[in-house]
């Protein structure tokens, strides 16, 4: 039996055991992890949480649709066992009435034989080899960027998440970003040992960084910002030449957490990455929405 749990409702243990032992485990996925980046968010549960499908949600004139909260990649459909297409599809058909408008993007261990799907992309890079190795892989161009970083002595340590976020105000102008919601995830896990924040200096000066988080077999690059001298310097690719050669030979998976877009696919790439793809499933009930 599948039913609709109520995030007030949720047996939180059950429901975080059934993430952390489930083959498709995400950290995007956790009960604290869903109370800091969505708005609302319930979870349909398969009998005694034997499989589980998080349902973040917003409100907007008094409407309800569901929706994919800021850094939150993929979640979809998690269970200790490799979860069947009828199972998966199942849960769509479970979804509650009251949601007027739907999209979801699922993660790269499910897979949907559903309409209104659209296959997305996610670039990997498996560090389970020397980093010399893995540089081989790298491309010429990212090869030549790296070794820019070098010649100009640029350094990789930690810092602090506001002085990143300090960077990405005064240099980007996106939409979608929310610094609360960033901060409080750092927050949230550098009390567990699950995040690192690594700044890019050069002589002493901080000019960009990243916020990776780690859970399971993942290291996931959730952030960057890189003020004008950085992207001169080429401050992005000596970062993520850092994480590699400091994971070399760890059988982990720096996940880049990106793709869709040309240049960002064409950047991750040139690392030697590839891709995982995941699905996106959309639907609405009012063409005008």
């Amino acid at each position: 039996m599948i039913q609709y749990i109520k995030r007030k409702n949720l047996d939180v243990d059950k429901y975080d055991a059934c993430i952390e032992n489930s083959v498709q485990s995400r950290i995007y996925a956790f009960s604290w992890y869903l109370d800091i980046v969505a708005d609302n968010w319930g979870v349909l549960v398969l009998g005694d949480y034997k499989a589980v499908m998080p349902i973040p949600w917003k409100k907007k004139y008094f409407l309800k649709y569901i929706a994919q909260p800021v850094f939150c990649q993929q979640l979809g459909v998690f269970s200790k066992e490799i979860t069947s297409q009828e199972l998966q599809e199942k849960m769509l058909k479970c979804f509650p009435k009251n949601f007027v408008k739907i999209s979801l993007n699922f993660n790269s261990d499910n897979s949907l034989n559903a309409k209104n799907t659209a296959l997305m992309k996610n670039y990997i890079l498996e560090l389970n080899d020397t980093y010399e190795m893995l540089f081989k892989s790298f491309s010429k161009g990212r090869k030549h960027a790296v070794k820019v970083g070098e010649k100009n002595n640029l350094s990789v340590k930690n810092t602090k998440i506001v002085e990143l976020i300090n960077i990405k105000n005064k240099f980007y102008d996106y939409s979608g970003f929310s610094e609360s919601k960033l901060t409080e995830i750092c927050n949230y896990t550098s009390k567990t040992n699950s995040e690192i924040v690594l700044g890019v200096f050069k002589d002493d000066v901080l000019i960009g960084g990243g916020v990776f988080l780690t859970f399971d077999d993942r290291i996931t690059y959730l952030f960057s910002a890189f003020n004008a001298e950085g992207r001169k310097l080429q401050a992005a690719s000596f970062l993520i030449k850092s994480i590699i050669e400091r994971n070399e030979k760890s059988n982990l998976i720096l996940d880049f957490e990106g793709g869709n877009l040309p240049n960002i696919a064409t950047f991750f790439k040139s690392f030697g990455a590839n891709v995982e793809e995941y699905q996106q499933f959309t639907s609405q009930k009012f063409p005008f929405l």
